[in-house]
């Protein structure tokens, strides 16, 4: 695979560095964020989201709670 040069800021690039995740190169920085501009779901995007237990347990009691609810359509 061949190799780019590219010139940005400093500004862009503390931007960049901050996005990084772990042990991402900015090649991965970009086409991640690229992708990000593609049509996708709600789905793909919790999909690329670092795991997360204090939203995973948020998203649990959601799920508990919309079991326990039930709707009730008025009589006619």
């Amino acid at each position: 695979m061949g190799h780019k040069t590219i010139t940005i800021s400093e500004e862009a690039y503390r931007a960049l560095a901050s996005l990084k995740r772990g042990k991402e190169s900015f090649t991965d920085v970009i086409l991640r964020l690229a992708k990000r501009r593609t049509k996708s779901t709600l789905l793909d995007y919790i999909r690329s989201l670092e795991p997360d237990e204090e939203f995973a347990e948020i998203m649990e009691d959601v799920v508990k709670e919309r079991r326990r609810v039930r709707l009730r359509t008025p009589g006619l």
